[in-house]
């Protein structure tokens, strides 16, 4: 997966804060993207929302733990507070 290649601190790292965000933040993407051609799928509109709030979990502790590591992840994926 070109993400997590993208997106790892070192070799073979898949758990990574900033790998998991970037992971959650492609299925957002695509969550998007189907709700607008599906606005009445409440079901995936439920799931995008849990999804939404994992990466703001993840966010947070990012930020606390090592604030420029949480810049850079933020300004790589365009992502604002």
């Amino acid at each position: 997966m070109e993400v997590i290649s993208q997106f790892q601190v070192k070799e073979g790292d898949t758990g990574s804060p900033e790998v998991q965000v970037a992971l959650l933040t492609k299925r957002i993407e695509k969550l998007v993207s189907h709700l607008k051609t599906n606005p009445a799928d409440n079901h995936s509109r439920r799931g995008l929302l849990g999804i939404v709030s994992k990466r703001r979990r993840l966010l947070n502790y990012l930020e606390k733990k090592d604030a420029g590591r949480y810049k850079a992840i933020a300004h790589k994926l365009g992502l604002s507070k």
